[in-house]
């Protein structure tokens, strides 16, 4: 069975790398996979500059999603497995120019400390007084999707979005609050408005069980990033060693794809190919095109998935010169502070293994769904940008030995209100089709192991396809 994987990023090379393991273990296989750039990877990327290790996408995964450890462990790199430097985690929130660190006990927005929640200068007095009054939230039944700044207001009121939702989501999805999907992003807050009422009496409750948790010996709390020593590139270059290099093309954009008896035909820069399954590992609007005369709905769905474009920029230093920068991983800035970066980490307090002890990183990013104008600046604009507000927030005017900036255009999936019914429908349309599977950041998560995942179990999918035709065969 010949199946074809479009797209080279971390998704369709999971997929190459799972598809790999079942072909091993017996499964009739023979996978190509197509990548329109010269390299595999897609926004997962890692460079080397000096004796620092500079992150151009991804910097790590969280630590209890499973799928991405799990694959590092089974390339044999697990022990090359690094976690953030947790004792040293403190976020600033940037109001009114000033750095604020978040509040103890501030669980994902969600305050669980009293003291420390009355006396941060985060929030005025009116928002403590209405999450105190949050505690009295009756449970009810989330019978329609909403945003999570709706759902963040009612309980919280409008500051709390601006200061906290916003700034939070904006770092992971590169959305706002007020566009994304509380079901589909945030789906523990549904669950816990459903049984509690109030998300803080949820969060206590939780904080309880962690607690009982820690008192069990031979507890020991995992970091809440992970990441390699070489830099996410490792995960990439691992995957890679392990696959036929013949199988992998780059330089190969897919011109469209039609129907070929049960299978499809693929237009290549070889010309057409016959393959008997397809996995789309691109992002949806690719998949949405390609598809639109085979299955109208399917390709509707596809394309309605909305995407967002980022920048980031690292700035090397020497130790030294940052001085007047607080400890801790970085800073959030809300969008009513009216700056263009959004979030800026300290990279060498955030992750051993970035910077020798002499040297510090700075990433700030920028862009968003609010901001996709930024990328028509050139890096010299963007440089510029991002130093002038480093200087107006930190007050660090040092120059870097060196500054780079990377560009994702429509890098990342918009899970915006109705989007899981949206992926439902999606993968009801691929049921029918059987020999069609689809991977990715926009299907089933955002983050790298969820992209993993997507990309195993559309692996799984077609070695079961390929299995039972041999069955019938013999």
């Amino acid at each position: 069975m010949r199946i074809a994987i479009i797209g080279g990023g971390i998704s369709g090379l999971s997929a190459a790398y799972y598809l790999e393991q079942e072909r091993a273990a017996g499964a009739p296989l023979e996978t190509t996979l197509f990548e329109s750039s010269g390299r595999l990877g897609g926004v997962m990327f890692s460079d080397r500059i000096g004796d620092c290790v500079v992150e151009g996408g991804p910097d790590s995964f969280l630590t209890e999603k499973p799928w991405a450890a799990q694959l590092c462990a089974e390339l044999g790199i697990d022990g090359d497995l690094i976690g953030s430097n947790d004792a040293q985690r403190i976020t600033y929130i940037v109001v009114k120019g000033r750095l604020i660190p978040m509040p103890d006990g501030l669980m994902f927005m969600v305050p669980t400390k009293l003291i420390p929640t009355a006396l941060t200068p985060l929030f005025s007095w009116g928002t403590k007084l209405r999450m105190l009054g949050e505690l009295l939230h009756p449970p009810r039944p989330v019978d329609k999707d909403e945003t999570v700044a709706q759902m963040v207001e009612r309980h919280f009121g409008s500051e709390v979005v601006d200061r906290l939702a916003d700034p939070l989501l904006s770092g992971v999805y590169g959305g706002d609050a007020a566009s994304l999907s509380v079901r589909a992003v945030l789906p523990r807050f549904v669950e816990m408005e459903e049984n509690y009422g109030s998300l803080c009496r949820a969060m206590l409750a939780s904080r309880r069980k962690l607690a009982a948790m820690q008192h069990t010996k031979g507890y020991a709390p995992k970091p809440l990033f992970s990441s390699l020593k070489g830099g996410m590139q490792q995960l990439i270059d691992a995957i890679v060693a392990r696959l036929d290099a013949q199988s992998l093309r780059t330089w190969s954009a897919v011109g469209g794809l039609a129907r070929s008896g049960t299978g499809w035909e693929l237009m290549t820069p070889r010309g057409p190919e016959q393959f008997d399954a397809v996995i789309f590992a691109t992002p949806a609007r690719i998949a949405s095109q390609m598809l639109a005369a085979i299955d109208a709905q399917l390709s509707a769905d596809l394309g309605g998935v909305q995407y967002s474009s980022s920048i980031t920029v690292t700035l090397g230093y020497r130790r030294e010169q940052l001085k007047m920068c607080p400890p801790g991983f970085g800073f959030l800035v809300p969008r009513s502070e009216g700056t263009r970066m959004l979030a800026t980490t300290f990279v060498h307090t955030k992750f051993p293994f970035r910077a020798p002890e002499s040297k510090a990183l700075v990433r700030c990013f920028l862009g968003g769904s609010k901001d996709q104008g930024v990328l028509k600046l050139s890096d010299e604009e963007i440089t510029a940008v991002v130093r002038q507000e480093l200087k107006q927030i930190t007050g660090l005017e040092a120059e870097p030995w060196f500054v780079k900036v990377y560009r994702w255009d429509r890098a990342m999936a918009q899970y915006t209100p109705g989007h899981l019914e949206r992926i439902e429908r999606i993968g009801a349309s691929l049921k029918q089709m059987q020999n069609l599977a689809i991977a990715g950041n926009f299907y089933k998560g955002i983050g790298v192991p969820d992209c993993v995942r997507t990309g195993k179990e559309a692996a799984q999918q077609m070695a079961a396809l390929a299995r039972a035709g041999q069955a019938t065969k013999a």
